[in-house]
């Protein structure tokens, strides 16, 4: 395949330690059993596309453009986000997994994340308004300096971070798990009497 513009194409099982995928312009694209780990995926622009099933672990994603792509199912460990180009930055996950990814500095306002386990995922300096973490595994995350504004935390669990160094007006949380951005404080909480 040459470099240039792709539409409406489907990719199945393209693997990168084959054949790279070349460098150009994907629109309304679909993505399904692809191994892109720790391919080069920089300066390629993915607009409207869906990734279902894929492995993009480790991939580099300098440049790499993103634009109301959705990722199914895909296991996405050690992702640099603050790499990829800011303009029009927009996704969604659903059941993936984001271990170690970076978020740092990026711009994901009302993103949604669906069913995903983030273990150690870095928000720092993110701006996250209206972020929706449904379903959420946040065990290790960390947010400082995070815009969190509006954000939907109620069925996501084991997050902490410290609501003095984050922006959290109007923030959603449970009861259950709210108790856990007192930690910080080391104070006992028991239920009424």
């Amino acid at each position: 395949m040459e470099e240039g513009i792709y539409i409406g194409q489907n990719f199945e099982k393209w693997n990168t330690t084959e054949q790279s995928l070349p460098i150009g312009e994907y629109e309304q694209c679909s993505f399904v059993q692809c191994n892109f780990a720790e391919a080069d995926l920089s300066g390629i622009i993915f607009v409207d596309c869906q990734f279902a099933s894929c492995n993009l672990s480790m991939a580099q994603l300098h440049k790499t453009s993103f634009r109301d792509v959705q990722f199914n199912g895909c296991k996405m460990l050690g992702l640099r986000f603050e790499e990829c180009n800011p303009f029009g930055l927009s996704f969604r996950f659903d059941n993936c997994i984001l271990n170690h990814c970076s978020f740092y500095q990026t711009k994901i306002k009302n993103t949604t994340f669906r069913h995903c386990q983030l273990l150690e995922a870095d928000f720092s300096q993110c701006e996250a308004n209206g972020v929706v973490f449904a379903d959420c595994e946040l065990s290790g995350a960390i947010f400082f300096n995070t815009h969190l504004e509006k954000a939907d935390f109620r069925t996501a669990v084991h997050y902490t971070f410290d609501p003095e160094s984050n922006k959290i007006k109007k923030a959603k949380f449970s009861l259950g798990q709210v108790v856990r951005l007192l930690d910080k404080y080391q104070i006992d909480i028991e239920p009424d009497l």
